[in-house]
């Protein structure tokens, strides 16, 4: 729709000899003013000296009124508001209950990305911080999907490391892998003995030289995937693929001496990337040390080879806690001097902190708030119901765009009376049991209106999800679709409370049942794009 109204204005434009390209139709943020408005005659009205009060009245007067579609056209000021018809609407309404997949768009089409998401180590919790970061992945992977692209999901593994010889060393204390963590990283701080005991484990499970080690290494690191595959199926989340740095450590370190000179140079016995002469906002980082072994910079190297190795893409979107943006800044400028034809189709998304009241956690001290605590702490407030708790997790976690924290308020989190995941799932639950209704007493929805239906607000609403879909995908934001769902959620209980949608006496009920219906589709397909399921009953 705006691309038509933009032809109708260029056209008007035309007749009246003025060129413009740089205007915008958008929707206003009052529905009184219309709904779209263009800045057209602001744009033009300086460029040729006129008044833009007098300019876009002049330009509302070259303009074709398509009846079909639009129902009025007014200059106010330097604005244009445009005014959709009752056809249009009714229109709209029928392509939605006709088309369950409607919010699909095609922008994306032809295009293939890679997207990364989630990344927790074995032989630690899968915590908060984690269940953010697949939230936002899973939902940046629905939209960009459903906007036509072809998608790769991945995660990365830290399955070697200092982290893994802490988890083991405290395994071996206590034969207890819920604790061994923590119990490891504490000792390694805090006694010289145990730094080293664990340094020595690092080297044997490096070396892979101690069959004992060997073992218990491979149970720990069995378990800690089986334990992420659990939560993966509570979240409905799913990965096409699977990296570790065990793998991508080796290949890093080859890349990083075959570009020596090139890319990477000697320093102090270290080699390292000096960002600066490439990029002028980056810096140096190291990516071999003094003994030559690689840091998660090389690592980060011989994860591009491999992902470009698995899959030739077209974008590569890696989402993690902004606490890794100076990281990453330096080392997508390294990838793309290695990997010059991956210049341009890297991206990464960064996302704040998830925080419980009582403030930050850390998995050294053993404080860490998993997943799976969190999640049984809502559902404990959503009467056991698990897909609802998942569902007011997602919701406080989309509903801001992404890069801030967010504190974690869990009573707001579980209310069926405000902003949250459960009000829109019990929205969408109370449409379907009006739908189930109509069909028992024999009505059904139809999209015949007479002359005396005059236009409401959620008609003004539902025929917009594809733009905000496709927005969505544009940026990477999903928080977009949580703002329109919650507006039209709030919209159709206003008209639920105001209208007796299931009346056999009142000849509008089919075509309210129509309402009924596009809003339960729209729902329905827009709390998919979250990641948030739809329960039967609440």
């Amino acid at each position: 729709m705006q691309d038509k109204i933009k032809n109708l204005i260029n056209d008007a434009l035309k007749n009246l000899g003025i060129e413009e390209n740089n205007f915008v139709v958008e929707h206003p943020e009052d529905l009184k003013n219309g709904d779209y408005s263009t800045n057209v005659a602001m744009v033009c009205a300086k460029k040729l000296k006129m008044n833009p009060k007098d300019l876009a009245q002049k330009i509302t007067n070259e303009l074709s009124l398509e009846r079909a579609v639009l129902s009025k056209v007014e200059a106010v000021g330097g604005f244009i508001n445009f005014y959709l018809s009752q056809e249009f609407f009714v229109s709209s309404i029928e392509k939605i209950i006709k088309n369950p997949k409607f919010g699909e768009n095609t922008n994306l089409a032809g295009k293939k990305f890679f997207i990364e998401h989630t990344q927790p180590n074995p032989f630690k919790e899968f915590h908060i911080g984690h269940l953010m970061n697949n939230a936002i992945g899973e939902a940046m992977v629905r939209i960009v999907k459903d906007s036509g692209a072809e998608v790769k999901v991945a995660s990365y593994h830290g399955d070697k490391g200092l982290h893994v010889a802490k988890a083991i060393w405290g395994f071996l204390k206590e034969k207890n892998w819920q604790m061994s963590y923590a119990l490891g990283a504490k000792a390694y701080e805090e006694g010289a003995e145990a730094k080293k005991e664990i340094e020595d484990l690092n080297k044997k499970i490096y070396g892979e030289n101690d069959e004992e080690i060997n073992k218990i290494y491979a149970e720990g690191r069995k378990i800690s995937f089986d334990y992420f595959e659990s939560i993966y199926r509570k979240l409905d989340s799913h990965f096409d693929f699977h990296f570790y740095e065990s793998e991508a450590g080796d290949i890093g370190k080859k890349l990083v001496l075959d570009n020596m000179g090139k890319v990477f140079e000697d320093s102090e016995g270290a080699v390292v990337f000096k960002g600066e002469n490439f990029e002028p906002k980056t810096h140096t980082r190291v990516f071999l040390n003094s003994e030559k072994l690689p840091t998660y910079e090389a690592k980060e190297v011989g994860l591009a080879q491999i992902k470009k190795d698995k899959y030739k893409y077209d974008e590569s979107l890696t989402i993690t806690a902004n606490e890794q943006d100076a990281f990453f800044k330096v080392v997508e400028v390294a990838i793309g001097e290695v990997f010059p034809e991956l210049k341009g189709k890297l991206k990464h998304i960064s996302h704040g902190m998830l925080r419980l009241p009582s403030g930050k956690m850390s998995s050294r001290t053993g404080d860490v708030i998993t997943a799976e605590s969190l999640i049984e702490t809502v559902k404990e407030k959503t009467k056991g119901d698990e897909s609802v708790a998942i569902a007011a997790i997602k919701y406080m976690i989309l509903r801001q765009a992404i890069g801030g924290d967010i504190i974690f308020d869990i009573e707001k989190s579980v209310s069926t009376e405000g902003d949250s995941g459960p009000y829109l799932q019990y929205a969408t639950v109370r449409a379907n049991s009006v739908l189930e209704k109509g069909k028992e007493e024999n009505l059904l929805p139809s999209t015949k209106v007479d002359d005396s239906w005059a236009t409401i607000e959620i008609e003004k609403l539902l025929y917009k999800f594809p733009e905000v879909v496709l927005y969505s995908a544009q940026k990477y934001e999903p928080h977009h679709i949580v703002n329109y769902l919650t507006d039209l959620a709030r919209s159709y209980n206003s008209f639920y409370g105001n209208n007796k949608i299931i009346d056999k006496s009142d000849a509008s009920s089919p075509y309210k049942l129509a309402l009924t219906s596009a809003f339960a589709t729209v729902m329905r397909n827009g709390l998919y794009l979250l990641g948030i399921k739809v329960p039967e009953k609440m």
